[in-house]
């Protein structure tokens, strides 16, 4: 690590957004202070009063307290970058994404596991259109019209933008395990390698950011929304899950089972297909979400899992050693990266401590129609709903932080449909509100 002149501090907040202050390098030790009102505003600035935000008893502070040995070095020059927890008397505050993470993974470490994740993005880069008689000046898709599947090189990247975030990712350390186009034009795939879950989100949590800074300086927007372009596919956050036991082993293998799988990992997939509608209000948190997670979008859909099948909601890989996992492939990133890893993590568990039985895997092309019924959900108002309904899931993560962020979540609900009148009428639409609410910061 160089030295710095100022100190970058930042925190997840309940929109996905990186919160936090600069401070000069001689003072970091210190932390930071903010308003806890923070947890009461959507991305317009209105304010909720959220249970447990206390808007309405002053706006007090909360602490981000810092370890002043995690100050690495950042994608600024001359600034350090380090992730604060949040903390009100001394304690943490409940609905603070990495504190859920927290207890998520102390949960499984009760059990004599130690979680493991890797964080697979999909984002579309967008450039600014024209302003003539054909545009407005707006956000339209990054202009690479020889783009294809598994693309790499300037013809899938004429302006050198993912290439300039890899290049950036290196230069700070963070430790990317692959590059390349997805599959519509101006779209591209970043995969974190794996770790233990709490340094897996502090590392993906961070990589956002940057890549949307160095996207930004370059004239660019990279977005992480669902579905922003209609007319191609959508972008997810896959979460990919193993559990390490007391002897270093990948604790989801079983040599002597016919799949290899063992009963941990079984118990593990029928946790997550059963908490699944509950899932979906934290894991895919926007109306636009909902726009992605439809049959035929190989998007996380349907309550299935599979062998090596990426229509389903949680694959499984085909290897079977150190690298089998659990690849969840329901979320998307305008949900706090902390919350979903502990959505995951939670939903798992409670498969393994309830003994939930796992279905069979799915044998049919899962596009339009799969070996179930069930799925997560139509639309965020269904997904809030199905959340609400799920007390075990609830309680497991954490009501503190369920009841703030499905405050929030039917605010911002509540101002879509003003807008456009119901979730269905712009089912096939990515709407001016969506674009005015959740564009630039997503």
């Amino acid at each position: 690590m160089t030295d710095h002149r100022r100190i970058r501090v930042l925190w997840p907040d309940h929109l996905a957004l990186a919160r936090g202050k600069y401070l000069p390098a001689h003072l970091a030790h210190r932390g930071t202070r903010h308003s806890m009102s923070v947890f009461t505003l959507l991305y317009d600035r209105d304010m909720i009063p959220a249970p447990g935000t206390r808007m309405l008893e002053g706006f007090p502070d909360m602490e981000c307290t810092i370890d002043t040995s995690a100050i690495r070095d950042g994608w600024e020059e001359g600034v350090g970058v380090v992730i604060g927890d949040l903390v009100e008397d001394g304690r943490p505050v409940p609905f603070s994404p990495r504190h859920a993470l927290r207890e998520a993974v102390a949960a499984w470490e009760a059990l004599g596991y130690t979680p493991k994740i890797g964080i697979e993005f999909e984002a579309f880069v967008l450039q600014r259109g024209a302003l003539d008689g054909e545009g407005d000046g707006g956000w339209e898709p990054y202009d690479c019209p020889g783009s294809y599947v598994y693309g790499t090189g300037p013809i899938n990247d004429p302006m050198g933008i993912a290439e300039s975030i890899h290049d950036v990712a290196d230069a700070v350390g963070f430790r990317l395990e692959s590059v390349n186009t997805e599959f519509d034009p101006a779209q591209f795939e970043f995969t974190l390698e794996y770790d233990d879950a709490l340094a897996a989100a502090d590392e993906a949590f961070l990589f956002r950011t940057m890549a949307r800074d160095v996207a930004y300086e370059m004239g660019h927007l990279l977005t992480f929304l669902p579905r922003p372009l209609l007319d191609r596919g959508g972008n997810g956050m896959h979460v990919n899950l193993s559990l390490v036991d007391a002897d270093g082993n990948n604790a989801l293998l079983d040599p002597a089972a016919a799949d290899g799988l063992s009963d941990l990992a079984h118990q593990c997939i029928a946790g997550q297909l059963h908490h699944l509608p509950a899932m979906g209000a934290l894991c895919a948190p926007t109306v636009n979400s909902y726009k992605r997670l439809r049959p035929g979008q190989m998007s996380g859909y349907w309550a299935n899992w599979g062998h090596d099948h990426r229509c389903a909601t949680v694959r499984v890989n085909p290897e079977r050693d150190g690298s089998t996992r659990l690849e969840n492939r329901m979320p998307d990133a305008t949900a706090p990266i902390h919350t979903v890893v502990a959505a995951v993590l939670t939903a798992a568990r409670l498969g393994v401590e309830h003994g939930l039985d796992c279905p069979e895997p799915e044998t049919g092309d899962a596009l339009e129609d799969a070996c179930t019924d069930q799925f997560v959900a139509d639309s965020l108002g269904d997904a809030l709903a199905a959340l609400a309904a799920d007390d075990v899931f609830v309680d497991a993560i954490g009501r503190g932080l369920v009841d703030q962020f499905s405050a929030i979540k039917e605010a911002e609900l509540g101002k879509y449909l003003e807008a456009v009148g119901d979730e269905a009428s712009a089912r096939d639409e990515f709407t001016d509100w969506e674009k005015a609410f959740y564009l630039p910061y997503l």
